[in-house]
Order: C-alpha cells, then sequence, then structure tokens
C-alpha cells in the first residue's frame, strides 16, 4: 500500500507517518509535481495501488482514479471537503445545521475565509468594506457567531473514533496548531448523529468533521478536513489514531470490491 504526501506535508507529519509505517506495510511517496505530466507520472508510479492519498489535491485526486488507482480518501471527499463552499451546499442538501455561508460580505463584522484554506490559515475577522482581504483564490463569508468551542470529530468509515474540543486563547480562531486549548470531548448524540449523517454521504474513509459548539448546546457545522490532522487526537485520547486507520484499510482490502484484480486499466 502506498502512502501519498506533498514534502512539507511530510515532514510535518512525520510521527503520524512513522506509526502507520510501523503498524502497516506502507510505502511512503513525496510528490510535489502536480502538473499535467507530473500527475502522469505518478500514476504509473501508483498502478495497481491502494494509496492513502494526503494531499489537497482534489484536480489530481480524480485523475488518478480516473485511471484506475484506487484513493482514500476517495476524490469526490478531496473535492468537497477542500472547498468550503462545497462543504456548506452539502448540509444544505442534508439538513444538518450549518453556520450561515455567502459568497459575497452581507453584514460586518463578518468572517472572511479562502474557500481552499486550512489549519486556520487566510482567515479574516472584518469589520468593515475597507478591511476585506485581497486572496488569490475564491473568498466566502460568515456571520460572527458566539460560542463556547470549535469542536472537531475524527470519523473512520461510519464510526467516530473520537473528538476533540478546540478553544482559542488570545485569537477567534481555536486551531490547536495555531496555539489553542484542546481536550477530549463526547459528542451528543445528536451531534454524532449529524456527523455521522455527513460522513454516510461522502462515503469518507478518514476525515475530521468540524462544529462550532453554541453556549446553548446546539451546533452548527463549519468544515470538513481531508487530510485531517491528527496531534490534537494523540494528545486527548489513549487510542492509537493511526492503528484505526490501518485497521479499516485492511478490512477494505478483504471485503470491498475494489481488489486489485478488479480494478480498471
Amino acid at each position: 500500500m502506498k502512502l501519498l504526501y506533498e514534502t512539507t506535508d511530510a515532514k510535518r507529519n512525520h510521527g503520524f507517518i512513522e506509526e502507520l509505517q510501523r503498524i502497516g506495510d506502507f510505502e511512503l511517496v513525496k510528490w510535489d509535481d502536480w502538473s499535467e505530466k507530473g500527475v502522469a507520472l505518478l500514476v504509473d508510479k501508483l498502478d495497481g495501488e491502494t494509496v492513502l492519498f494526503r494531499a489537497r489535491r482534489p484536480e489530481a485526486a480524480r485523475y488518478l482514479e480516473d485511471h484506475g488507482i484506487y484513493l482514500v480518501n476517495r476524490a469526490e471527499v478531496n473535492r468537497i471537503a477542500n472547498d468550503k463552499w462545497q462543504s456548506y451546499q452539502l448540509f444544505l442538501l442534508l439538513g444538518v445545521p450549518a453556520i450561515p455561508t455567502y459568497r459575497e460580505a452581507i453584514n460586518f463584522p463578518c468572517v472572511a475565509k479562502t474557500a481552499n484554506g486550512h489549519g486556520g490559515s487566510e482567515v479574516w475577522l472584518v469589520r468593515s468594506a475597507e478591511q476585506l482581504p485581497v486572496a488569490t483564490s475564491p473568498l466566502i463569508f460568515q456571520p460572527v457567531i458566539e460560542h463556547e468551542a470549535d469542536i472537531r470529530a475524527y470519523v473512520i468509515g461510519t464510526e467516530v473514533v473520537g473528538a476533540v474540543k478546540r478553544s482559542g486563547s488570545s485569537s477567534f480562531k481555536s486551531n490547536y496548531s495555531l496555539g489553542g486549548n484542546v481536550e477530549k470531548y463526547t459528542l451528543t448524540a445528536a451531534q454524532e448523529k449529524d456527523v455521522l449523517r455527513i460522513a454516510r454521504a461522502l462515503n469518507s474513509d478518514y476525515v475530521g468533521i468540524d462544529f462550532l459548539l453554541l453556549e446553548d448546546g446546539q451546533h452548527l457545522f463549519n468544515e470538513i478536513e481531508d487530510p485531517v490532522g491528527a496531534r490534537s487526537f494523540y494528545d486527548t485520547h489513549e487510542e492509537n489514531i493511526a492503528k484505526l486507520v490501518v485497521e479499516h484499510l485492511q478490512k477494505l482490502e478483504k471485503h470491498a470490491p475494489f481488489r486489485r484484480e478488479d480494478r480498471p486499466k
């Protein structure tokens, strides 16, 4: 089985990679050439393999799938999770509670984000039209919503394997990588039901699903993360999420209809 990362992300996630390789049979592939020629070369390198695809590259993921390579997560998950506007459309379609999201700033103050940003990057608190950011990617806009914390649910297949509660210290962003506080969190039955509704609709294998926890106990979905980082999980849970991922992949290889002999050439 192949494990694909971009070089900088492989360095940042070396601990998770080492755990995956310790538990499972993974060959690490570091890849940075996403040109048409580069992706064609990648097809040859990955031919006949199941690939744990840990890059935010929806177009490349689709190309690989179209050439018979099985990706975990699949290309459609990569496309929706890495486009906050598409994620919001999915939330609306499923009827789960979500933060109202717009293509233009409706009122101020508001939160502006690039649609393809991740990890708390390219997120701005905008107090007036004069403060609207200039970005190279399309922006989305959301109202500023008072909330107790940000929750990330970790989902493998159709099982919530854990969740973390993240709260910011000095910033309106609560991302753990940006210095936010984190603790283990147990989803309510209603929260778990909505999280799994999203995961089943995506047909995902390993994702993070984020929502705001409001002060009255209600929740509003915000984003989907693929690939999702595991640092906050390891700091709050006894379970080894790399082991859980490997066990899930082994089940897929054994039971699912994409086994090597069935893949298109």
